[in-house]
């Protein structure tokens, strides 16, 4: 870091008792003349990052610097406006929040870290300004943002002028929507209107201890409603990451989740007009070994479960698959992997959880995500095995309509390579909603077992033979053989990728084992495609 706080001359000057004769002592010495404000501000620079340790550690919390420090390459961090908001004289180092830029693995990003030990990490007004400017200069330079959030909200002796800062920092975070990735790392509590901050950006990473966001508080919940809960129940890191989906990885520690931003970050192109970073990648015998594994992952019998993850880590590179939203809507997976040293977004139902079934979450999941690869130049790839969207009241009255449409309109406005693998089962809307050719996919293939229609064999034959198993009934035949007969033809027929072969849905069939040669051919032939424009219109009018 490039700082005068780290200057040889400063750091001698301050082991020297008093200070009062620097200007002198540095002189005598034949150095630049250190003028003794500029040794004020290191010692309040100094002593605030000692109470800051004290403070911290006895939470069980890093300080902002030491989330830094965990987060950036060594030595990469230049911090902007240090002292901004301070007063050196009055003996006040700075505000609540440290901006600056760094490095992750050689790409520079813009960061923010909330300090705790300074008033609670609360935002007034000089707050405001350092955060607003840094995302103004990272959306000038282009590069990713990070907030390392840990506060206690707007600051109440301030007023609305603290609120006002909060409303300019949720425009300028819509506005790097989409142009830069945004990860916010939520360290500490974030609650009120604070919480809308992360909100706002593509990934959120929380914390099993310490890491709590909620828009009104306990206290307020207990005099609104009556409820007693605590802060960990209400807003914690594991509610938010198995109940609302609000965060998308629980980490273990800090430690663990600046590490998850790290690695996300890695997978991420600086930018909307950027590609994805590439990585080194050469194919090896034990490749081939791997790809035969998915011969024996996929049961012969569709009602048997397995775990998709197998799958996925037969065909990525090394097998490497970072989840997100690993704890929530478990029925869907999504996350980042690479397939030939390309980072791509792999989307797949899992049959381990109610068969794979898309339900509301699931659908919401499912969407983001796409809309998040899409938004970045990652290829969609989708590996699908689900026998539909889930049936009830509960999934309908809680907006399955609404919900499961957001799946279509990410798949549909998508304009990454996207290339979708039928595993298994493709049964009806859910069918063309994961990634199908109508809906905009350009390569979809199918294993030798898929089974592709509109309606299970069983529950079609229940509908198209109604009446002919009254019939039977009435006439004392045996209805369960019957329908086993039917269901079997059906199945011969219908249930099956031929029709969609021949309709030109499903470009080829084929082995298990061929799944990743197949995709990275693909994904050789698309790396090419170029984004359309088709109409004048300002944006859709995504179902939200």
């Amino acid at each position: 870091m490039t700082d005068i706080m780290n200057s040889p001359a400063v750091k001698q000057v301050m082991k020297q008792p008093g200070h009062v004769s620097a200007d002198g002592a540095a002189q005598a010495q034949g150095e630049q003349p250190i003028r003794a404000a500029v040794v004020r501000a290191a010692e309040l620079a100094r002593d605030a990052e000692s109470n800051a340790r004290t403070r911290q550690h006895a939470k069980g919390k890093m300080t902002a610097r030491e989330r830094l420090g965990l987060l950036l390459d060594t030595g990469s961090f230049e911090e902007i406006g240090r002292f901004r908001g301070g007063d050196i004289n009055g003996g006040k180092a700075g505000s609540a929040v440290i901006t600056g830029f760094g490095d992750v693995y050689g790409r520079k990003i813009a960061v923010y870290a909330q300090d705790f030990s300074v008033r609670g990490g609360t935002l007034g007004r000089a707050e405001g300004e350092k955060i607003c400017h840094l995302m103004d200069m990272a959306l000038d330079l282009k590069v990713p943002i990070v907030a390392i959030v840990d506060s206690g909200g707007a600051r109440i002796q301030e007023g609305v002028a603290a609120l006002t800062q909060y409303g300019h920092i949720f425009r300028k975070t819509c506005d790097a929507s989409g142009f830069v990735p945004q990860i916010s790392l939520i360290l500490g509590p974030c609650a009120g209107g604070a919480v809308y901050c992360p909100a706002l950006t593509d990934l959120i990473v929380m914390t099993k201890e310490n890491s709590d966001m909620f828009v009104t508080g306990p206290d307020v919940v207990k005099a609104a409603t009556g409820e007693t809960i605590s802060m960990n129940d209400l807003g914690g890191g594991l509610v938010h990451s198995t109940k609302s989906g609000v965060a998308h990885y629980l980490g273990e520690d800090e430690a663990d989740a600046i590490d998850y931003a790290r690695t996300v970050l890695a997978y991420l192109p600086s930018n909307s007009d950027a590609q994805p970073p590439m990585y080194a990648y050469a194919a090896t015998r034990a490749d081939r070994e791997t790809a035969k594994r998915l011969t024996d992952i996929v049961p012969d019998n569709d009602r048997q479960p397995y775990d998709v993850l197998d799958v996925i880590r037969c065909i990525v590179d090394y097998g490497e698959f970072v989840q997100v939203h690993e704890l929530f809507a478990t029925s869907a997976v999504v996350g980042f992997a690479s397939i030939d040293g390309r980072p791509i977004g792999v989307v797949a139902n899992q049959p381990n959880v109610r068969a794979g079934i898309l339900d509301v979450d699931a659908s919401e999941k499912v969407a983001r995500f796409v809309r998040l690869c899409d938004s970045f130049n990652l290829p969609v790839i989708t590996l699908v095995d689900t026998p539909g969207y889930k049936p009830g009241a509960d999934q309908e009255h809680a907006g399955i309509i609404r919900r499961g449409a957001k799946v279509i309109y990410a798949y549909a406005n998508a304009q990454v390579p996207m290339v979708t693998v039928v595993l298994r089962k493709a049964f009806g809307g859910a069918y063309i909603v994961m990634g199908s050719k109508a809906i905009g996919a350009d390569m979809n293939f199918a294993w030798p077992s898929s089974q592709i229609a509109v309606l299970g064999a069983t529950g079609a034959v229940n509908i198209i033979h109604r009446k002919d198993f009254v019939k039977a009934k009435e006439a004392g035949e045996d209805v369960d053989a019957l329908r086993a007969k039917l269901a079997a033809e059906y199945e011969r027929t219908t249930v099956n990728a031929n029709l969609s072969l021949e309709m030109g849905e499903i470009d080829a069939m084929i082995d298990p084992e061929q799944t990743r040669q197949a995709i990275a051919e693909s994904l050789r032939l698309l790396a090419d495609k170029k984004r359309v424009r088709r109409t004048t219109k300002h944006h859709g009018n995504q179902p939200l």
